[in-house]
């Protein structure tokens, strides 16, 4: 792999001691994928910050990481969700221990030059990437969405990898940073207009197919930006799709010639309602319904708070979001209404990564095919998959 005379001495150390550690990653990740050299990115989006997934062991590495005080991220940089709400932890039940280890590694990301805007959804929260900026973004939801609804350019980055990126302000050439392999390779027609949930269950279905493809939807309806978050958000967690085109919505579906995809399927409703019922594995009542995964937008919080307006809920109602979108769901209202029904807009974390197994919890209601995938197997809870309003209960 080709390096500039600057890289090389990033490589050599000449910089300080993380600098050299975090072009160590980025090369053999380089040399491992057959990258031509690096390119400059403008942001990066760090994940492997719930001391629920790198526990003691990813809290050490990241405070000797911050010891060199020379090293700082170069370019815009933000944090995935953590595993509590770090500022309303103890209000919320989240045990102490973790919230203090929790905090400790967000306070070391910090001291690295991230932003502590923790969340899944940065492009909603001043992290934008232009169309076809070069970006290094970790967590698999948010890397399908930049590349496929802002048409930036990711692969699907480890923590590590995405940290060092941030670091030095560069990523290997490889992958989805050049245009010849961004097409796609499976034809998706739709044979159904879908609303809400359908989105995350049309995700379930290709993204177990296609695997680490590039699908190409035709749809009869034309999808909103949150129906794209919650489409990537599935696919990327029932498969390990990066990047997905839509008919005359996403940016670079002109990039596809439909004459030169081979591989096409069809969608019914019929497998979009079998695919809703399969996600729920109990018929047990629901204790804490959890939206937010990827986190709310503010027309997300908008709608359960239309919901929810002069009721009283029965059960528990968390919505997890960014602290920059609460902050303006507080100034409209939103949260003083959600809150008088009885339910939280909760900051930071999300319910995959949060230890909401030690909290009480048995059964978890989720509007998000990604949640409904990864809280049985990461939490060991049961969940209901439906639309926000089957899954609120009132009094």
């Amino acid at each position: 792999m080709f390096l500039t005379k600057e890289e090389q001495a990033m490589c050599d150390g000449e910089y300080g001691e993380t600098i050299r550690k975090s072009m160590d990653i980025l090369v053999a990740l380089g040399d491992i994928y057959g990258a031509s050299g690096l390119v400059d990115i403008t942001s990066a989006q760090v994940s492997g910050v719930s001391y629920k997934t790198i526990g003691e062991a990813g809290l050490e590495y990241l405070q000797d990481l911050a010891k060199d005080e020379s090293a700082k991220a170069s370019v815009n940089a933000s944090l995935n969700p953590p595993g509590t709400d770090l500022d309303n932890w103890k209000e919320l039940g989240f045990p102490e221990y973790f919230a203090i280890k929790q905090n400790e590694i967000v306070d070391a990301y910090a001291d690295l030059g991230i932003l502590k805007t923790c969340t899944c959804t940065p492009y909603l929260v001043g992290n934008v990437p232009r169309f076809r900026d070069h970006i290094s973004w970790s967590e698999s939801s948010a890397v399908a969405y930049s590349n496929s609804v802002i048409g930036a350019r990711t692969n699907r980055e480890g923590g590590p990898a995405a940290l060092a990126a941030a670091i030095v302000g560069k990523t290997p050439l490889y992958g989805f940073h050049l245009e010849e392999n961004r097409k796609a390779n499976l034809v998706v027609n739709v044979n159904a207009k879908l609303k809400g949930a359908d989105f995350g269950a049309l995700g379930y279905i290709i993204g177990k197919v296609v695997g680490g493809g590039i699908p190409y939807f035709k749809m009869k309806n034309t999808p909103n930006n949150n129906d794209l978050k919650t489409l990537g958000a599935a696919l990327a967690s029932s498969g390990s799709v990066a990047l997905y085109h839509v008919e005359d919505v996403t940016p670079e579906h002109d990039l596809n010639s439909e004459e030169d995809i081979e591989d096409i399927m069809f969608v019914s409703d019929k497998e979009i309602l079998e695919t809703r019922q399969a996600l729920t594995t109990t018929d047990r009542e629901i204790d804490l319904v959890c939206l937010g995964c990827p986190h709310a937008s503010l027309e997300e919080i908008k709608q359960v708070a239309s919901v929810v307006e002069g009721k009283t809920i029965k059960n528990k109602l968390w919505i997890c979001t960014s602290v920059s979108v609460k902050a303006t769901a507080d100034r409209m209202g939103y949260t003083q209404t959600i809150e008088s029904a009885g339910g939280n807009v909760v900051c930071d974390t999300c319910m995959v990564v949060a230890p909401i197994e030690e909290m009480g919890f048995e059964v978890i209601g989720v509007n998000s095919a990604k949640a409904a995938n990864y809280v049985p197997s990461m939490c060991g809870l049961d969940v209901v998959y439906d639309d926000v309003e089957n899954l609120v209960r009132f009094e």
